[in-house]
């Protein structure tokens, strides 16, 4: 199973996010997720990472897929498993990481959701995850999010 994550690049209180992360990673895991997709830029993606990597020390067969949307950047992967790129090489600069992150979801069947407010790009990914009728965990924003 593979699982990918959607989040604010700026988050306010990230402890209730961890914490939540902590809960939700080995149920996954113990479901049958063995792959983790993360798009590396803003605070959720480094909050996912981070307990994705922490879940590595009791289920070391996971992997965790750094998922550029450029291919020009010095990005360092050495925090991932592995990296990817998707199909972006027509896709205008502009668009790359929607276009990513739609990849990540359809390429996905659980979408681990830390979307508080209704809008920019993690939004938008969580209404397509929503649009394509996947399984979405969504942060409870009652717990002490943003």
């Amino acid at each position: 199973m593979t699982v990918t994550f959607c989040g604010h690049s700026k988050l306010y209180k990230t402890d209730s996010f961890s914490k939540w992360l902590d809960v939700i990673l080995p149920s996954l895991i113990e479901g049958g997720a063995g792959t983790f997709y993360l798009g590396g830029y803003g605070a959720f993606d480094g909050l996912a990472a981070a307990a994705v990597k922490k879940q590595k020390k009791t289920y070391p067969h996971i992997e965790l897929i750094l998922v550029l949307a450029y291919l020009d950047r010095d990005i360092d992967t050495s925090y991932y498993d592995d990296s990817t790129y998707p199909p972006l090489e027509r896709v205008p600069r502009r668009y790359a990481i929607l276009r990513r992150n739609e990849w990540m979801v359809s390429a996905s069947d659980v979408v681990v959701s830390g979307v508080t407010h209704s809008w920019g790009g993690a939004a938008r990914t969580l209404e397509f995850a929503q649009r394509k009728n996947k399984v979405v965990l969504q942060y409870p924003a009652q717990a002490g999010g943003e």
